[in-house]
């Protein structure tokens, strides 16, 4: 399973890595076409829908949790069984968030299958793409958000809440065990 996991997350960041290729590649060809031919509109519009792609599809697939920015000073100062139910009331929070506004989202953006881009086509068809087309990835990250954070629901639940970041470097649960240390009065100190 540790191979499936490992080898998805590779996929996933190659496909990710591929569109920002994409997209620093037209962006060239745009200055290109720019200044020495005609000007293209349609390398805007792909920039555009790529860089939806690439938001989307790397904070459903490739950016973990520890990577998000997160206010956490009351979150660090109580002991790790608040710390539990905190990380659980979240990850419930988010999940039923998630799951509550996909069928609103979806019907939005399968909606937009009648909207067509302005310029960009399909390159087999010739045809413009339905903007449901490009919106789809945003279902796409509703669901696997939904899904890792009920799996991290559980996981907090068997295991208790993630270390935190000097939990990981110190090797212990600071607020808990870390023995601690009076500091002395400042009549003491001269002593």
């Amino acid at each position: 399973m540790k191979g499936f996991i490992k080898g998805f997350s590779r996929l996933t960041e190659a496909i990710a890595g591929g569109m920002l290729a994409a997209i620093f590649l037209i962006f060239l060809l745009q200055i290109l076409l720019r200044y020495f031919f005609t000007p293209a509109g349609w390398t805007l519009e792909l920039i555009g829908i790529l860089w939806v792609w690439v938001i989307f599809f790397s904070c459903a697939f490739i950016v973990r949790e520890r990577d998000h920015v997160k206010f956490d000073i009351v979150y660090l100062s109580v002991p790790r069984r608040v710390r539990q139910v905190f990380a659980m009331l979240a990850a419930a929070a988010i999940v039923v968030g998630m799951l509550y506004s996909f069928l609103p989202t979806w019907d939005y953006i399968d909606w937009m299958k009648i909207r067509k881009t302005a310029t960009v086509r399909n390159p087999f068809s010739g045809e413009k793409i339905p903007l449901r087309t490009v919106f789809s990835i945003y279902a796409v990250f509703m669901l696997v958000v939904a899904a890792r954070y009920a799996w991290l629901f559980f996981d907090i639940m068997r295991n208790g809440p993630p270390k935190t970041e000097l939990e990981m470097v110190v090797g212990y649960n600071v607020v808990d065990e870390h023995p601690r240390v009076d500091v002395e009065d400042d009549g003491d100190a001269s002593k």
